[in-house]
């Protein structure tokens, strides 16, 4: 018997609820915005992430660049790949397209070597042919040095 007498006053506790509710016109425009906000909430949370493009896996390339065989890789061609040499090695920056590449802040050092352009602090097209640095002063050369650690992550 107390059973039946819970059950009662639950649905009794509902129904008082909802009179109370639809007795008052801005008791439904309240539940009306609580219901609009629930389901925003809702539904900001099942939000299906956007697409991000992956970038193609390029292959691995070989250690050892001409200063010509370098100018190839400034961006511009096929697969996109931008090389930088530092101080004779020669790294793969083609995931900071935005700065190496075509139209970057430092696009004049894609396809080429920077060592000087670095060293000097200056961002325009360096040499053409290889560049020995041999006239570069001590604080220059130790500016390549820390590029270089740099680039390879060491510093």
């Amino acid at each position: 018997m107390a059973d039946s007498s819970a059950t009662s006053e639950s649905s009794g506790l509902f129904s008082n609820l909802f009179l109370e509710i639809i007795k008052s016109p801005i008791n439904i425009a309240l539940v009306g915005v609580i219901t609009i906000l629930v389901y925003k909430i809702v539904k900001s949370r099942q939000r299906i992430p956007e697409h991000v493009p992956v970038e193609p896996a390029l292959p691995k390339l070989r250690k050892d660049f001409t200063v010509e065989d370098l100018r190839k890789y400034d961006g511009t061609g096929p697969d996109g790949r931008i090389l930088v040499a530092v101080n004779g090695k020669v790294f793969d920056v083609t995931k900071g397209k935005r700065f190496y590449g075509p139209g970057g802040p430092y696009s004049a050092f894609g396809g080429r070597d920077a060592s000087r352009g670095l060293a000097t602090f200056s961002v325009v097209s360096s040499k053409d042919e290889y560049d020995d640095l041999s006239d570069l002063n001590t604080m220059e050369m130790e500016s390549v040095r820390e590029w270089e650690m740099q680039f390879t992550g060491e510093g």
